[in-house]
């Protein structure tokens, strides 16, 4: 964030028988009295229904019994929670970076790293003159590791994009069929010495409606969460408890708000509506086979979009050597790069503080042990194990933590299951909880309200630069390689073929190129830095500051101490680079095919 204050965007438009009677009396007693039989049974099923919630029994079967106005009232919280979270997750996006006064360019460069390059595939086939020439674009991209030919669909689990695309291409062309207007345009005026930009909102916008979904999705996550605390607890107010803590907890439970693109923003709401499947079948002695099916779905779309998800699996793959880093004192080059980022940093101190000022840890320590007095309950000590598994990966990876404090919210609403702690034995269960949301409200509130004052716009005029300079003043088959952030942001909005990108998972990428590239922020020989550059074919190099050289130093400790070679670049790049473009922040190198 940064630039100019808020308030300097302003916008401009754009532009009959007594026996027949008795029989009838007689018809009506006999209706009364079977209506009242079936009265009857009605409420016993109902009473059996509250016995087993009461019991934790709850099943699917059970909610045909449950009456209309029960059923309502599950229906009225599941719209409004939907509608609650979407509304406050998109607030925070809209006022963080007053995303609906931004350019396209502006809008694309507030997806950085993988954002942008998650984006640039959907951007791709929304744009394409048909939607199966995009989506062979991008099973054939040689744009993202050039020269290489790499099915990214595959590569990078762009599902959602392809969804999202073939979504977008519906929407516009029914749109445009009926002659509606999906979009309005301002141009707005974006202070004292800047050029004024042309800004479009509505879902015809293609980032906008990218947005609107991801943020969709996340609000049905948020009512199938206020579900899922209902069930586990047998109790509606346990869903709500579930949610509130979620909302008082927010800043610690997701990033949506702030990177959309991220794959977790795609996955995680199958995550919810699969373990609340696995509950049900843990559950019920003999689940159908619909519920199976519907386990199987949602663990596929968890899996589907996200790399991590198998942290949560079980399954090891390129992470082996991170978690070694974590568990020991080995450390490499790839560890090195990886903890740059806070993300993935330990789990710091403070936010379990922060956890403690809403009431959230001690209401779930409460949980736990009255819990571990009730080992009868299976169901709940498969719960608890859960919160013990993601809880150790949060502290490893604090990235990790949006699997502990949803989950954390979810043992909370076990306060109102019955059998846990026989509150009811004391006092009324529903005062007891009541009073508990108020107290965490005190805390909660304060972090809402903190929240929504965040304030910003997003303005990066020197990668605006950059960009608009490579569009202009490269060839477009010119190919760049820098700091995987910045050649997202390339691959995105120049259109330029790179080497090097952000999706640093695949070994081959690591070591042949990224790495490769990174030499530049070594301690090297400028001789032999340019010499493994040239044999990446890359025209150009785009160097973002010179803050990464201590990354090196583990692994080249013959050259340990030595100023790095792109501080020596910057001062003298000669003679085997050529100073291209350069503004306060960036620098472009072209790289001499000899000397």
């Amino acid at each position: 964030m940064g630039g100019t204050s808020r308030g300097s965007r302003q916008r401009a438009a754009r532009d009959g028988s007594s026996s027949g009677s008795l029989g009838s009396q007689a018809g009506s007693r006999g209706k009364a009295g079977s209506s009242s039989r079936a009265s009857g049974r009605q409420r016993s099923a109902e009473q059996a229904v509250r016995t087993r919630i009461s019991r934790g029994a709850l099943t699917w079967r059970d909610v045909s019994h449950v009456t209309i106005g029960e059923f309502s009232k599950w229906v009225f919280n599941y719209l409004i929670f939907l509608h609650d979270l979407r509304y406050h997750i998109s607030s925070l996006f809209e006022n963080d970076r007053h995303f609906s006064h931004l350019s396209s360019l502006e809008r694309e460069l507030t997806f950085r790293t993988e954002m942008g390059l998650y984006y640039s595939y959907y951007k791709t086939i929304a744009e394409a003159p048909e939607f199966l020439s995009g989506l062979e674009q991008i099973m054939r991209d040689n744009l993202t590791e050039f020269p290489q030919v790499i099915n990214t669909l595959e590569r990078f689990n762009l599902y959602p994009e392809v969804l999202l695309s073939a979504w977008y291409r519906v929407y516009t062309a029914v749109n445009d069929a009926f002659d509606l207007s999906t979009t309005q345009c301002w141009t707005v005026k974006r202070g004292e010495g800047l050029d004024s930009v042309e800004s479009c909102e509505g879902m015809g916008d293609l980032a906008y409606f990218y947005v609107n979904m991801v943020f969709v999705l996340n609000g049905v996550m948020m009512a199938v969460f206020y579900l899922y605390g209902a069930y586990l607890s047998g109790s509606q107010l346990g869903g709500v408890v579930t949610v509130a803590c979620f909302f008082f907890n927010h800043g610690e439970g997701t990033r949506v708000m702030w990177t959309p693109p991220l794959r977790e923003s795609f996955s995680y709401p199958f995550l919810i509506l699969q373990m609340l499947l696995v509950t049900c079948v843990l559950r019920c002695p003999a689940p159908k086979m619909r519920i199976l099916i519907m386990l199987v779905s949602a663990t596929l779309f968890f899996m589907l979009p996200w790399q991590f998800s198998q942290f949560v699996m079980l399954v090891q793959a390129h992470i082996f050597n991170l978690l070694k880093s974590k568990l020991s004192n080995y450390q490499d080059f790839d560890t090195q790069l990886y903890s740059c980022a806070p993300e993935f940093d330990y789990l710091e101190r403070k936010t379990l503080v922060r956890f403690s000022k809403t009431l959230l840890l001690p209401t779930v320590v409460i949980v736990i042990l009255m819990i571990s007095c009730k080992v009868s309950l299976k169901l709940l000590l498969f719960h608890t194990f859960t919160l013990i598994a993601f809880a150790a990966m949060a502290i490893l990876i604090m990235r990790l933590k949006l699997f502990l404090t949803p989950h954390m919210c979810l043992m909370a609403s076990l306060v109102c299951f019955r059998q846990v702690g026989k509150l009811n034995l004391i006092c009324k269960i529903h005062t007891v909880v009541v009073a508990l949301l108020g107290m965490m409200a005190w805390k909660g509130s304060q972090n809402l309200r903190a929240q929504w004052a965040i304030l910003g716009e997003f303005s990066n005029l020197p990668q605006e630069e950059l960009i608009e300079w490579i569009r202009d003043y490269t060839a477009p088959d010119a190919v760049f390689a820098g700091a995987m952030p910045t050649m997202a942001s390339v691959k995105l909005s120049a259109e330029r073929p790179i080497v090097n990108h952000p999706h640093y998972e695949d070994a081959g990428l690591r070591y042949a190129r990224t790495k490769l590239v990174y030499m530049l922020y070594s301690r090297k020989n400028v001789e032999d830095v340019w010499r493994a550059v040239k044999k990446c074919a890359i025209v150009s190099t785009v160097l973002p500051g010179c803050s990464l050289p201590e990354i090196w130093d583990i692994e080249d400790t013959d050259n340990r101490g030595r100023v790095p070679v792109c501080t020596r670049l910057a001062s003298n790049p000669e003679p085997y680079f050529l100073v291209e473009f350069q503004n306060y922040v960036y620098a472009v190198l072209r790289v001499k095919r000899s000397i």
